[in-house]
């Protein structure tokens, strides 16, 4: 006699059946991931080769970070932990370079940004020529930085030949003088010879960024503004600054990401010398020249972790600039 282990079905038996609602829904959300994978796939070679480059080169430099080690004696490599932090902000050499860095970002930064704003309200007037004055104004920003500072050393600063001493002896030809002062502008003021070069470089670039702010006014508010009988001034004081206040934290924060990590000009016009030494230029001498790995290192992430800091407010800037376009829109 067997026995069954089935369970007939009868009249009142509950029978499962797969949700005819459910189903569809899942395999929604499936071909979603799917097609959102499939816009992706072409980008992953990309992500793969930037990681490459940028991002193990980095975790490397943290490494050797940690450890003292010169390339003349490579055997005697130990592992010091933070030291090589610790020296980056108590060598004279190296604290005397980080003062340097911030006085010259601060310099050219605020110079360029006083000089680009100036500049951008001459071009966001209507007058003949707008044009080629805009491609001549902006064309120092489009040259090889190490073209702008050899133009800068040799044709400007030179004592011999160069522009800057002709221009004296000219001046003081005029009013009887045989023999002008032709002083040496490198030796006699380096870090004003260098924030110069760069001044001159970066301006267009400040420029740019605020013609375009200038531009995105409001055309009602500003008519308004002149019929209520608001001069020039209070124009600018009350409605183009509080404007432009988005564009000038972006001119700044972009300026100092850029300027901080500067050695062309430092190691064209200067080659560090003279009290010109900046933090980047710093680091080269000491990797390439007194073969330090260690200490170079350490001091390179100093200046990348200082880099990303104000990289991060300048993209919430650009990101709170495109939130307010488009809600203006």
């Amino acid at each position: 006699m067997s026995t069954s282990l089935s369970t007939p079905a009868g009249p009142g038996a509950r029978r499962t059946s797969p949700d005819p609602v459910a189903r569809p829904a899942h395999d929604g959300r499936r071909s979603e991931r799917m097609r959102a994978w499939a816009t992706r796939a072409p980008l992953l070679p990309a992500l793969l080769f930037l990681i490459a480059v940028t991002q193990l080169p980095f975790v490397a430099t943290l490494v050797i970070s940690l450890f003292d080690w010169n390339s003349l004696d490579p055997d005697e490599r130990a592992f010091t932990g933070l030291a090589n932090y610790a020296s980056v902000f108590t060598d004279p050499a190296l604290s005397e370079s980080v003062i340097t860095t911030v006085l010259l970002t601060a310099s050219v930064v605020v110079a360029s940004v006083v000089l680009g704003l100036l500049l951008a309200l001459l071009l966001d007037r209507t007058f003949f020529g707008r044009g080629m004055v805009r491609t001549l104004l902006i064309t120092p920003f489009l040259l090889v930085p190490v073209s702008a500072a050899l133009l800068w050393k040799h044709a400007l600063y030179n004592p011999e030949y160069g522009l800057f001493n002709g221009a004296l002896t000219w001046a003081a030809g005029l009013f009887g003088i045989d023999s002008p002062a032709q002083p040496d502008w490198i030796s006699e003021m380096p870090l004003l010879a260098v924030e110069a070069a760069l001044v001159w470089q970066w301006t267009p670039f400040m420029m740019l960024i605020l013609l375009a702010g200038l531009q995105s006014r409001p055309a009602e508010m500003l008519e308004a503004a002149r019929l209520d009988g608001a001069g020039a001034w209070q124009i600018f004081r009350y409605l183009t600054l509080p404007h432009l206040r988005r564009y000038l934290e972006l001119g700044v924060l972009l300026g100092s990401v850029y300027i901080v990590q500067n050695f062309d000009a430092v190691f064209t016009i200067t080659s560090g010398g003279l009290g010109t030494a900046n933090l980047p230029y710093t680091i080269y001498q000491t990797f390439y020249q007194a073969h330090e790995y260690g200490l170079a290192s350490a001091a390179g992430v100093v200046v990348v972790i200082g880099t990303i800091v104000v990289a991060t407010f300048a993209l919430r800037v650009v990101s709170s600039l495109f939130r307010e376009e488009a809600t203006r829109a």
